[in-house]
């Protein structure tokens, strides 16, 4: 890509199908700048190269390998970002790779990258000067919520945003008629991770919108521990009468004036007392939530959920209608196999008259809508899913001596599920389909070429393997593409490998 040439990306949009390391991204607000478009990458694998086109409200962002690009792409297709109530949308792009110039926007650019990338990478410590003229992202963000049709407390904010890193203080006000808070993250790239899968989601069904910006802030100072603020690295904080203060540490805005890098860790944040966390309750649901929410769903029961204060919402939709499935391969179990990533799958019923549909009822309303958001559009089998939430609360077993040739099965006391043990690490282990795959429960007596034969023997391409250094229990392999990722969980799940070890397959967000 020559930047002296814009021409060349007029129509460069392309089916979504086509993969490329390059990504086209389109709509961006007016004032972006160079960080904000480098962090949608980011959780996905390092940004090599950037070209920023404000006039077109347009950006071309370059991913280290093509896996990387695919699984940003399949993501956001499903959980659309949003910056600043902009929603922003991605595809491949024609080119392969961007070739940069010295121009003045170019320099900026690349500047910004190497500033994102030593944060990331740690080797740019407190205090040291941002070359691009930018600083990094507040790790403080300020939350709005909107449509306050039930009552959000500090517990409800801390529980939300502490999937996505360590929150270390939050402080909740009302302001203009508004319940606002700000939560300070350990770092400003977890901060920018929470805002982008946050913004715009519901913490309830159609209710308590989530409008997320960056905080002036870059540090709180939290006085008391109640029920408007906490600092959880101070357990010893009175609870006080008042309200909460905040002191200004600093005040420039993020992505603003040259300024400071503040991305190291904050000393004691892991060495919190637990007693003092907020403690998980078992069971706990937030029933309704959408997208990117969905995966912070504890499933169990509502009672847990009501005891807490949650409103427990009736009518909230379990099953899913799955279309355009290929009939001469998909089974009962190799939906449940793919399904149970993402939640424990009750009931499957394959449609008597069209054996390409099927009705899948999830343990609860969360989990369905986090199954549908990580595989509406996948392929499976050669065919990409059609996902939908049916208008059937539950799946029907069949009457008492009516047979329906076993195309309907419960799997309710299954003991595959992955997420009926509450705090289980599965629940912070739940990203989009990748053609990276995490195995767990491996033998000490199977070695690498075992589980490469092993995948391989279906007709897959492994193109990577790699154990853990610190646990050979577990390992990671790659596969030739996402679908071939997908069949090869489905197949190889609770494989058994002997010795009483049945392989544990999943999806990775790493790169081999």
């Amino acid at each position: 890509v020559n930047t002296h040439t814009p021409k060349k990306f007029k129509g460069d949009i392309r089916s979504p199908g086509v993969p490329s390391r390059v990504i086209h991204v389109r709509k961006l607000p007016n004032d972006i700048n160079e960080a904000e478009v480098i962090y949608l990458g980011l959780p996905f694998g390092k940004v090599t190269n950037l070209l920023m086109l404000k006039g077109k409200n347009q950006a071309f962002l370059e991913m280290n390998t093509e896996e990387a690009a695919q699984t940003m792409v399949t993501y956001y297709s499903s959980v659309t970002p949003v910056i600043r109530n902009h929603p922003i949308f991605m595809q491949y792009s024609n080119h392969k790779e961007l070739k940069t110039d010295s121009s003045p926007n170019q320099v900026r650019a690349q500047a910004a990258l190497q500033a994102v990338n030593a944060v990331q990478t740690g080797s740019m410590t407190l205090g040291a000067v941002d070359p691009s003229g930018l600083t990094g992202p507040s790790p403080v963000l300020r939350v709005i919520v909107e449509n306050l049709f039930y009552p959000v407390t500090l517990d409800v904010l801390h529980q939300i945003f502490s999937k996505f890193g360590t929150v270390l203080k939050v402080i909740t006000f009302t302001k203009n008629n508004q319940f606002q808070a700000l939560l300070q993250f350990v770092d400003g790239l977890t901060a920018q991770h929470a805002k982008l899968a946050l913004e715009g989601q519901n913490i309830y069904n159609g209710c308590c919108t989530l409008r997320i910006s960056f905080s002036k802030l870059t540090s709180l100072n939290v006085k008391y521990n109640n029920d408007k603020s906490r600092d959880y690295t101070r357990p010893d904080l009175p609870t006080g009468n008042s309200q909460p203060t905040i002191e200004h540490h600093a005040v420039a805005a993020a992505f603003a004036a040259p300024g400071i890098i503040s991305a190291a860790p904050y000393a004691g944040a892991h060495a919190f007392p637990p007693a003092f966390a907020i403690q998980q309750a078992a069971g706990l649901t937030i029933p309704g939530v959408p997208g990117a929410l969905a995966s912070l769903t504890i499933p169990g029961a509502a009672a847990a959920a009501s005891r807490l204060g949650f409103p427990v919402l009736p009518g909230t939709h379990c099953v899913m209608l799955v279309s355009n499935l290929n009939p001469e391969v998909s089974s009962s179990q190799s939906l449940i196999d793919l399904e149970s990533v993402y939640g424990d799958v009750l009931r499957v019923k394959i449609m008597f008259n069209k054996k390409e549909n099927a009705l899948i009822q999830m343990s609860d309303g969360t989990q369905a809508q986090l199954a549908m958001s990580h595989l509406n559009g996948q392929k499976l089998y050669g065919r990409p899913l059609r996902i939908t939430l049916s208008k059937h609360m539950t799946v029907q077993m069949p009457r008492e001596g009516h047979k329906d040739q076993g195309l309907t099965k419960d799997y309710s006391n299954s003991p595959l599920h992955r997420f009926k043990k509450p705090g289980s690490k599965n629940y912070s282990n739940i990203f989009p389909p990748s053609s990276t795959l995490h195995l767990s429960n491996i033998p000490p007596s199977v070695v690498e070429d075992d589980l490469k034969m092993l995948f391989a023997s279906n007709g897959a391409l492994v193109k990577n393997f790699k154990f853990f250094q610190k646990d050979r229990k577990m390992a990671l392999i790659q596969m030739g593409s996402v679908e071939e990722a997908i069949e090869s969980l489905i197949q190889f799940h609770n494989h058994d490998l002997g010795e009483n070890h049945h392989l544990r397959v999943s999806f990775s967000k790493s790169i081999i």
